[in-house]
């Protein structure tokens, strides 16, 4: 007996060193099988703009975490009804549970509950594939052993809740409740959590949406499961029974207006912060973008209309970018007419500017050098650079000279690059590099928009936007910060502001450039607000009248924008049959539907002077001339002519005496000159000429004149 004894206790010893190795090699074993970032589940990354509205989300599974405590109780106690009863009484594994679902399963000739605990189930979604083994099985239950001692009740239902799928492509509990209810998971009733509650075991088949029908039953006995656990009474499950499944569903919106611009927010995330494109779409970022959606919507629509692209069929295509001046954020980019995701973006790709560049190039810097200023007479005529360039007016007009006001509303050539020659290409080419748009090219074409890689339209209108920063340059951006899924603040938008241009030098332009829009090469189109710019054209050589790339720059107090047209590749058959004036019509368009711009006016930056509107000569037709007599006895000269509007013109009075001829006097803001002590047999003749201050040109005068013998006073 005694032997018996001892026999039994060492069989009963031998077994609980088996079962305390055994628990322990699960501990271990499941532990290694337990790769905890597989527990960091993907979840999708929201784009909002600067109130914090969400715009769009970006993900490959659509995902929001949410915290356990932001999901009612009813709501919890739904799917551990159907899924594990003893949930909170079990570590992992329920003997006890297994054995009734498989009895609950006969009677009811259909699967009704499951029998693998919640944890069991995260350890296979997680960790393990789908296939059906004993093997797999068995890591399964080793796996959520090591889970319940790693991690809270609730931390294990949050994670599970968390990583359901639900059919129709929503990850999660709380993607499920706006997809199907619009409502955040802390708002859903009891019958709502109860039927979400019935979707993951068969996404498909109990989908209330392919199976309305099939989907209330299998929710109805979710609400069964949770009286009969005595989560609900009898009474309250009786009335919820009763009542519809109540969908709201969110309808998918697929936003091609969006594309592009959502394109260059993912690669600023990947070249300004090291965050890659496929981290964008499962890391559950929050990222505050400068975006102004009626803008961009609006341009986008605008884009689809054939009637703006003049090219020989119907795939011209466009860009375009707009910019809020004050902070360099991009309020919206157009890529393509036709844009598709990661597909060809025109904002970021280089085209030949052409005239838009001699503000950028040319004048600004010529000013700023204090080389000429806007009423500055500028040589304007066809001549010979370097033995062989020989730029040449669109009009192959001359004038011998003109102002730079003049010529850059008329975009002249010739005075553009004999401007470069006299400012020197380098000293072009540092101002180009300060603002933004470095050019490897060494030739005077670069006056001309003439380059051999080009520039991109969010280039160009970035170093446009430094004039109405009274000549300050910043670079533009797309993200102003990004949060984690833990709402902390990992990046946020620095601006660097460097002066470029003196206020005086940016108001000066921004006078010219209005001119340009009201009476020059940029009026196409009509604009109820302020707005200055420039056009720019490149012809196709290989055509005569075929265009290669249209464009238009310019700003308001507010925005700054640039739009270009052409063909990706220009030939013979594919090319522009308008030049300019389309994009600027076409800009003009979008900013007066926008409501998000003011149509304020421009003012006088802080240190600079206003520029006067450009005295316009006229030429004077004839001058009067008598001999008058006063009452003191002396003979007087007197002239008048027809004075000009402009009260600014001076007047300027020569008298000829045989060959001689001399300046005797100066008027302004009059029509008459007398000249005393007059000898009226002399044989002196006057004329009256007008004189321009700004440009110190004298305009045509009258023919001489002799004062006719005697009228009275």
């Amino acid at each position: 007996m005694k032997r018996l004894i001892v026999r039994a206790g060492t069989a009963a010893a031998i077994l609980i060193i088996i079962s305390i190795a055994g628990y322990l090699f699960i501990l271990l074993t499941g532990n290694a099988m337990i790769d905890e970032k597989k527990l960091v589940l993907p979840s999708a990354t929201r784009l909002v703009d600067m109130n914090g509205k969400e715009i769009t989300r970006l993900y490959e599974q659509n995902r929001e975490i949410v915290s356990i405590k932001e999901v009612p109780e009813h709501v919890q106690r739904a799917f551990i009804a159907v899924e594990d009863r003893r949930f909170y009484e079990h570590s992992g594994i329920d003997l006890k549970s297994i054995g009734r679902a498989v009895y609950k399963d006969f009677t009811a000739g259909s699967k009704v509950e499951g029998g693998s605990t919640i944890t069991q189930q995260l350890a296979k979604n997680i960790f393990l594939s789908n296939e059906k083994s004993w093997l797999r099985k068995t890591k399964e239950a080793m796996i959520a052993i090591n889970l319940e001692n790693k991690y809270s009740k609730e931390k294990l239902l949050e994670m599970y809740l968390n990583q359901l799928y639900f059919g129709h492509g929503a990850y999660g509990v709380e993607a499920a409740s706006q997809y199907f209810f619009q409502k955040n998971v802390s708002e859903l009733t009891v019958s709502e959590g109860a039927m979400l509650a019935s979707l993951p075991k068969a996404p498909t088949s109990y989908s209330p949406i392919l199976h309305p029908g099939k989907s209330k039953e299998r929710r109805d006995t979710v609400l069964s499961l949770m009286q009969e656990q005595g989560y609900l009474t009898a009474e309250d499950t009786v009335r919820l029974q009763g009542k519809t499944l109540a969908l709201n569903i969110s309808k998918k919106m697929d936003h091609p207006w969006l594309y592009s611009y959502v394109d260059l927010v993912m690669d600023e995330a990947e070249k300004s912060y090291s965050i890659s494109s496929q981290e964008l779409l499962r890391g559950g970022y929050t990222i505050q973008v400068p975006l102004q959606q009626d803008i961009q919507k609006r341009a986008y629509d605008l884009f689809q209309s054939n009637s703006y692209f003049p090219g020989t069929d119907q795939n011209a295509q466009g860009s375009f970018v707009l910019l809020d001046n004050r902070s360099g954020g991009v309020m919206a980019a157009i890529g393509g007419r036709d844009y598709t995701p990661k597909g060809y973006n025109r904002v970021t790709s280089k085209r030949q500017p052409g005239s838009t560049f001699k503000p950028l190039a040319v004048y600004g810097p010529a000013m700023e050098e204090k080389l000429y200023e806007p009423y500055s007479l500028l040589s304007d005529s066809y001549q010979t650079y370097a033995g062989s360039y020989a730029p040449e007016n669109n009009d192959d007009r001359y004038s011998g000279q003109v102002t730079m006001y003049d010529a850059l509303i008329k975009s002249k050539n010739a005075p553009a690059v004999w401007t470069m020659n006299e400012l020197g290409v380098n000293n072009s080419k540092s101002y180009l590099e300060k603002q933004g748009v470095p050019v490897p090219d060494k030739g005077l074409a670069i006056a001309l928009g003439g380059l051999k890689e080009g520039v991109n339209p969010l280039q160009l209108a970035n170093a446009y936007r430094v004039f109405p920063e009274a000549g300050v340059y910043s670079e533009p951006y797309f993200i102003e910060k990004i949060e984690d899924r833990d709402k902390k603040v990992i990046a946020e938008k620095q601006q660097k502001k460097v002066r470029i241009y003196s206020a005086q030098t940016a108001w000066n332009m921004t006078r010219m450039l209005q001119h340009v829009v009201s009476e020059g090469t940029a009026k196409s189109g009509s604009y109820t607000g302020e707005l200055a710019g420039k056009t720019g054209t490149t012809s196709y050589p290989e055509k005569k009248g075929a265009v290669m790339d249209a464009w238009f720059a310019g700003y308001t107090p507010d925005v700054t924008g640039a739009l270009w047209m052409g063909y990706d590749q220009t030939s013979r058959d594919k090319h522009l049959n308008g030049g300019s004036a389309y994009p600027a019509r076409l800009f003009k368009k979008i900013l007066n539907e926008s409501e998000t711009i003011q149509k304020t006016a421009f003012a006088v930056p802080k240190g600079a002077d206003d520029l006067e509107s450009p005295i316009r000569l006229k030429p004077l037709e004839q001058v009067d001339a008598d001999f008058a007599f006063n009452p003191l006895g002396l003979v007087t000269v007197s002239l008048k002519w027809k004075k000009q509007e402009d009260p600014r013109v001076e007047y300027r009075i020569y008298e000829k005496s045989g060959e001689n001829e001399k300046l005797i006097g100066k008027v302004k803001n009059d029509s008459t000159y007398e000249i005393p002590f007059s000898n009226v047999f002399s044989s002196a003749s006057y004329k009256v000429v007008p004189f321009n201050e700004q440009t110190k040109q004298e305009g045509k005068g009258t023919p001489y004149a002799e004062p006719k013998i005697f009228s009275g006073r």
